[in-house]
């Protein structure tokens, strides 16, 4: 192969490695967002809810470490470096497949879990301090009530996080009226938690499988102007 062939590759290689640094640190800012939002309401999670945006921050610094290594693979023209970059980026790859075929396949257990989980903190709520100041949160937060709905809990002991203005002006419910009002008046929250988490946590996979399948394309390229990058450097020497 020519010199002028090969010095474009490297170029090539060395571009795509700045905007794989770029891409990387994207990645950890994803992560990071989708962490905070979600792991707000991490009581009601259980750990392999929250680890998919976790496992992103990782890849995300994993990705930006592996780009440096590509960089200085492709100034210095090593086959050695070029070779162990790609064999980097094919397991990267390799371990978000995985990753995003375990969300997959556990998607419906997650489903079942979550219900669970927030039922049995419902229970607790008059005993446990985390559990009571946890729903409080949840309900004001994402304004709904109970897990499925309103009647989830019983009334006069409805907590006043369940409750709100009925409209622009009105005075803020008490917590006497939020706790004895019918499950249909306008102060209550008509929409149950679940779904509400729920919507959330989809929201969360749509950005993680966006953010997967546009950085798996990135990894494919990496190897493929690895690999032929070192192969040119072989073939020359």
């Amino acid at each position: 192969m020519r010199s002028c062939e090969l010095s474009a590759i490297k170029y090539l290689l060395f571009a795509f490695n700045v905007l794989f640094v770029i891409s990387g640190i994207g990645i950890i800012i994803a992560g990071a967002l989708i962490l905070s939002d979600v792991g707000e309401f991490k009581h009601f999670m259980e750990g392999r809810i929250l680890a998919p945006p976790v496992v992103l921050i990782v890849a995300g610094c994993i990705v930006f470490l592996i780009a440096s290594l590509g960089c200085y693979g492709a100034i210095r023209e090593s086959y050695y470096m070029l070779m162990a970059f790609a064999v980097c980026l094919l397991v990267i790859f390799i371990i978000e497949l995985a990753v995003g075929i375990a969300a997959a396949v556990y998607q419906n257990d997650v489903h079942k879990s979550l219900k669970e989980l927030m039922k049995d903190s419902l229970d607790r709520y008059d005993t446990s301090t985390p559990d009571r100041s946890s729903w409080d949160n949840l309900q004001a937060k994402l304004k709904c009530c109970g897990v499925d709905r309103v009647t989830d809990w019983e009334q006069g002991k409805r907590p006043p996080s369940c409750c709100h203005r009925p409209r622009d002006g009105a005075a803020e419910p008490s917590p006497q009226e939020c706790r004895n009002a019918k499950p249909n008046e306008d102060i209550l929250y008509s929409t149950g938690c679940f779904d509400m988490i729920e919507m959330k946590a989809r929201d969360a996979s749509k950005v993680l499988i966006g953010v997967g399948i546009g950085i798996a394309f990135v990894e494919v390229i990496g190897v493929l102007l690895a690999c032929w990058l070192a192969s040119a450097i072989k073939e020359r020497s």
